[in-house]
């Protein structure tokens, strides 16, 4: 790395102790909050920053909480997120997090407290190998060994983070290193000659790109996160609308494209539309934006659009023909390759293809069976009628996620936030702390089911203690649901430790602090979430759901669309224990 020697006038050559020049550093690098926990091994770096008022720390009331509330930041803004926490088993308590960020690919800086540098590897108090354990889920990772290199490092590593595809950096920090005293210099650039990041599509694969383009009659875009990652939502709708080519995407690639646009076809894959994944099959031209081919969306790999020439447009040439074989990689920043790809494109003759998919999304719409007991389809439809996608929708993992993806009519980027790659149960509550600090302009609503809610349901009192508006749902249906599900279509429905009871969410809620409402019949559902959203400050409302419910379309793990299972009519038929006079039958079709 070759810094410049520049800094800031008012600190620059100033002399400082590492702690304060670690604060200071933040600020060079324009962070205005911290998620973190203190301890020992960085006690110093929070009594420098006692007095600074540049950056606002939040006090989670678990590390991994504060990592993902550095990936809500991260994702709700475009900005780096940032956690700091101490040695050892704060260190450690990270590393969910971490690997969280990493399946994403979301831009966080994690600081870890380490014992001084002559402990190391004595098993010293609070000493844990944080850069080792770390190196397969970080995108980079370092260990300061002297007050020196401590600012370039930090420089460092909010622009790996930050640029290519980001990802979670590590700087780990040995107590007495930071107890020394130098001059403050913090450097204005960076320079690393191994890392350079690819952001210029080549002109020549551009070409091809729109000669295959310009020959196809039933072209799909598939978009990923990677388009959302890259700011590029203005100009993939640009690129859509001039070609006239319907678009599927990715859970992360929810709100990238408007999904009341009459070419949206939401979300493909395992638990994607029947719409998409069957245009998808069908394509004669895919051309895949930002994303990364992941299992949940191929299921085989060999039979995932196989009479399709595909096109992959990704900053990550790792990433190419990975999974699928690709037939023209372009390697760049995807709003640069898009822009570029613009003028050479024209409109495409779609209309029999678009014809085609306006059938499938009338013979196999999204639609489930409401009655007098509440559906979880039904919460997140009315959600998204009521907020018109001006919300920003954090959910946990499992089946309330996936029919969030469904229901939910997302119309701008950022506005969905999930635990995507990894799967993270408990992801939701502290990342929505991360968003609420992020965006102050549109609602936070937290969505969780009765088992992710309780693994990170401490940060309800962070949520407390800083007065955030964060709208918590919790969807209970007494079950770890998605697991149940499984059980029930390929375990000959031998449930076993799925069942699970849970607190009075009403009484737990007000013990924390905030306001706490419950639902349990279809038609207190608008009310309750009126009454949230309209509610200052946090508030929780449960709805007590539907135990049995499945989601649908779905496809088995490692199968593919050919097996993909849409709601079984006898489903559709009747609601167990309801009057079938009071029952309606709901479709749902984004677009």
């Amino acid at each position: 790395m070759t810094p410049s020697k520049e800094s800031s006038p008012s600190a620059a050559h100033r002399t400082m102790t590492g702690f304060e020049i670690f604060v200071r550093s933040l600020i060079e690098e324009g962070v205005e909050v911290v998620f973190g926990y203190p301890g020992g091994a960085v006690i110093g770096i929070y009594d420098a920053l006692h007095d600074i008022s540049d950056i606002k720390h939040i006090l989670t009331r678990h590390e991994q909480g504060a990592v993902h509330a550095a990936e809500g930041y991260a994702k709700a803004s475009g900005k780096t997120g940032v956690a700091l926490v101490t040695s050892g088993p704060g260190a450690t308590n990270t590393i969910t997090g971490i690997a969280d960020a990493y399946m994403d690919s979301v831009p966080i800086v994690v600081f870890t407290g380490q014992v001084p540098l002559n402990l190391i590897g004595n098993d010293a108090f609070q000493e844990a190998d944080i850069v080792g354990i770390t190196r397969p889920i970080t995108k980079h990772n370092y260990l300061v060994r002297n007050l020196g290199e401590l600012t370039s490092t930090i420089k460092e590593a909010f622009y790996v983070a930050s640029t290519g595809r980001p990802g979670p950096v590590l700087v780990d920090l040995p107590k007495d290193v930071l107890g020394g005293k130098t001059a403050f210099e913090y450097p204005k650039t960076i320079s690393m000659r191994s890392y350079n990041p690819h952001v210029e599509g080549h002109l020549k694969q551009l070409e091809k790109a729109a000669a295959l383009i310009a020959r196809a009659k039933k072209p799909v875009f598939y978009v990923g996160g990677g388009t959302i990652l890259a700011n590029a939502s203005d100009e993939l709708r640009k690129i859509v609308k001039k070609t006239n080519i319907p678009v599927a995407t990715t859970l992360h690639g929810l709100g990238a494209f408007p999904e009341n646009d009459p070419l949206s076809m939401g979300m493909l894959g395992m638990h994607g539309t029947w719409f998409a994944n069957t245009a998808v099959q069908h394509c004669d031209v895919l051309i895949a934006v930002g994303a990364r081919f992941d299992d949940r969306v191929t299921g085989k790999p060999e039979a995932f659009a196989p009479n399709a020439k595909k096109i992959h447009i990704d900053i990550d040439p790792s990433a190419i023909s990975k999974n699928v074989k690709c037939d023209v990689p372009i390697v760049g920043d995807v709003k640069n390759v898009l822009h570029k790809l613009l003028p050479m494109v024209a409109p495409c003759d779609t209309k029999d293809w678009l014809k085609d998919i306006r059938q499938w999304k009338a013979e196999h719409p999204l639609r489930y069976k409401n009655g007098e007991h509440i559906r979880m389809q039904h919460v997140i439809q009315q959600l998204g009628a009521i907020t018109n996608g001006n919300a920003i929708i954090v959910s946990d993992v499992g089946q309330h996620q996936m029919w969030t993806a469904q229901f939910y009519t997302f119309m701008h980027p950022r506005t969905q936030i999930t635990s995507g790659g990894l799967g993270t149960m408990g992801f939701s509550l502290p990342a929505s702390v991360g968003a609420a600090f992020a965006r102050t302009d549109v609602p936070i609503v937290s969505i969780s089911g009765d088992g992710g809610i309780q693994m990170n349901i401490q940060e309800m009192a962070t949520i407390v203690q800083y007065k955030l508006p964060v709208k918590i749902f919790i969807l209970n249906n007494g079950y770890l649901g998605m697991v149940r599900q499984w059980q029930e279509l390929f375990w000959k429905k031998r449930y076993s430790s799925v069942e699970m009871t849970g607190p009075n969410y009403v009484k737990l809620a007000e013990a924390y602090g905030m306001p706490g409402y419950s639902a349990s019949r279809t038609e207190e559902v608008e009310g309750a979430i009126r009454r949230a959203l309209d509610t200052p400050g946090p508030v929780l409302v449960e709805f007590k759901v539907v135990k049995e419910d499945n989601v649908y379309p779905m496809w088995p793990a490692g199968q593919t669309y050919n097996e993909m299972m849409d709601v079984p009519e006898d489903e559709l038929s009747g609601v167990a224990g309801e009057d079938p006079i009071s029952e309606e039958l709901v479709t749902f079709s984004k677009g």
